[in-house]
């Protein structure tokens, strides 16, 4: 049985007050909180069995080996990848993305095009301008409609032979909007382009099969998904993987060294260099296991739950408008109310202890699409609760009063 109350104990910082008031936390689309089960897997890391990976003879270093491994593990089993080595870990999504556009640097010719979304956060859509501005490729746009949607004829008339890469998000941060990525990855494949999917707002809510999909690239994110920040997650097909360059030099990386040549580590080791975030790896398999023990399908259950009544209560508010009404999408809204800033309106609903996120939200041409400056972004997960939005607009509504 799905207990958001039982749940809600799980997560500390949900019971702390903010300028006096009990914490409402709706900036989830930013980053997620981190439940006790997770904090305590990296307080137990440090307290008991820090030490380098991969390197060490002596028992901790076994140790931290074989967890951080083993979270590897079950990063595989959750996403449904083939083999543990297509599963790299990263910094986080945008890591992710330039590991891949850095070794498309050799692959691609001036004449070659690459196709990004008009939904795109700026993680995916800056590292393939620069990747244009090395190799001579033209990116070209999915457009959008005014539902926030993308034109999939539009897409259609754009993929030819010359297509080499496809980036889309699996979700759209600032709008909530869920892409048909299972069309967009089958159509880029009968041209032969790859497809690279930004998972990064999609995983918290949804449990992708990276093998259903037939995707080549995906990538996400820990800390959306309950975990800590600063390690996510690079799925690759094993033919892409063995095909793209290193990304970094250093240690780990190497099978060989001399002055003369270095040969490389095989997958997955030749795209992670250095000493990684070993604690942050081990947390994120402790994360999809607490979110796994709760459920995707109860969690997509109760947060389009959620969405329904925001989106509901929201509407009733004169002068209120929703951008991104998409059919298919996530626990987002994000609204504007009349010709008030975001911003204002932000600060007010601070004091009264409601975390809302405010601006473009790293997606500035969606805001330009739509002439404005930036939106108020209310984002839900599955901790949240209705009595806690029927509070968020009953203080939107003083905020409003307060401003107009």
């Amino acid at each position: 049985m799905f207990d958001v109350q039982k749940i809600r104990k799980d997560f500390p910082i949900l019971q702390r007050e903010v300028n006096g008031k009990p914490l409402i936390y709706f900036d989830n689309a930013a980053t997620s909180q981190t439940p006790l089960q997770v904090i305590d897997v990296i307080v137990d890391y440090y307290s008991n069995y820090n030490a380098n990976i991969h390197r060490g003879v002596h028992s901790l270093s076994q140790e931290a080996t074989d967890a951080y491994e083993d979270a590897r593990l079950k990063i595989q089993t959750h996403f449904n990848a083939k083999h543990s080595h297509e599963i790299i870990f990263t910094s986080g999504t945008t890591h992710g993305i330039n590991l891949v556009a850095n070794g498309f640097s050799s692959l691609l010719k001036k004449g070659d095009e690459i196709m990004v979304s008009a939904l795109e956060h700026h993680s995916n859509i800056v590292p393939w301008q620069m990747l244009c501005e090395r190799t001579g490729a033209t990116l070209k746009v999915i457009p959008m409609n005014q539902n926030g949607e993308l034109i999939l004829s539009e897409y259609d008339e754009l993929l030819n032979e010359n297509t080499k890469l496809v980036f889309v998000n699996h979700i759209s941060n600032a709008l909530g909007t869920i892409n048909p990525i299972e069309y967009i990855i089958k159509e880029a494949h009968k041209v032969g382009a790859a497809v690279l999917v930004d998972g990064a707002q999609s995983c918290p809510h949804i449990k992708p099969d990276v093998q259903a999909l037939d995707v080549d690239f995906y990538v996400c994110s820990a800390h959306k998904m309950c975990g800590p920040t600063g390690v996510g997650m690079l799925y690759g097909k094993e033919e892409w993987l063995n095909t793209l360059p290193p990304y970094q030099g250093g240690g780990e990386m190497i099978a060989e060294v001399s002055f003369e040549k270095t040969t490389y580590a095989g997958l997955p080791h030749k795209f992670e260099a250095g000493t990684p975030n070993i604690c942050g790896g081990i947390a994120f398999g402790a994360a999809l296991d607490y979110m796994n023990t709760i459920g995707f399908e109860n969690i997509a259950t109760y947060e389009h739950e959620l969405l329904d009544y925001g989106t509901a209560e929201l509407l009733k508010i004169e002068g209120l408008k929703i951008y991104g009404t998409a059919k298919n999408k996530t626990s987002v809204i994000s609204f504007n109310v009349g010709s008030i800033h975001p911003y204002d309106i932000g600060t007010i609903l601070d004091k009264m202890g409601i975390a809302v996120r405010t601006g473009h939200h790293c997606a500035q041409p969606i805001m330009d699409f739509y002439k404005i400056p930036g939106t108020i972004r209310a984002s839900f997960m599955f901790y949240n609760t209705k009595a806690e939005i029927d509070a968020f607009i009953t203080a939107l509504k003083k905020a409003i009063m307060m401003l107009s």
